[in-house]
């Protein structure tokens, strides 16, 4: 079984940082790509970053030279580091991992249970 457990979120002044955390755990082989997701209200979800088992790293338009996106994978931990924080990034962020059970040799799509964000004005 295996479980992603998302902290880091809240409440913070435009202009302002949080960091995410989402750390992996229970049976895993290895984990391959790692990403943030989030969902405003009455909209869906959106892509916000991406990180390979290797380093390589893609970001929606609207968060590129904000936000952040990092991974220990000794601690099987992705990170999401948002600065500049504005409004429009008041959201639910999510965490995802694609990551490869000790069993089955197979790939599976795994998901947080979110975290809220929420920026003021």
């Amino acid at each position: 079984q295996v479980q992603l457990v998302e902290s880091g979120g809240g409440l913070v002044q435009a202009g302002g940082s949080l960091r995410l955390s989402c750390a992996a755990s229970g049976s895993i082989f290895s984990i391959n790509l790692m990403g943030w997701y989030r969902q405003a209200p009455g909209k869906q979800r959106e892509l916000v970053a991406t990180i390979s088992n290797s380093g390589s790293t893609n970001y929606v338009d609207s968060v590129k030279g904000r936000f952040t996106i990092s991974r220990d994978n000794a601690k099987n931990t992705v990170y999401l580091q948002m600065n500049n924080l504005k409004p429009e990034d008041t959201a639910v962020y999510y965490c995802n991992a694609h990551l490869v059970t000790p069993i089955s040799r197979r790939e599976y799509d795994y998901w947080g249970q979110g975290t809220q964000v929420t920026v003021s004005s």
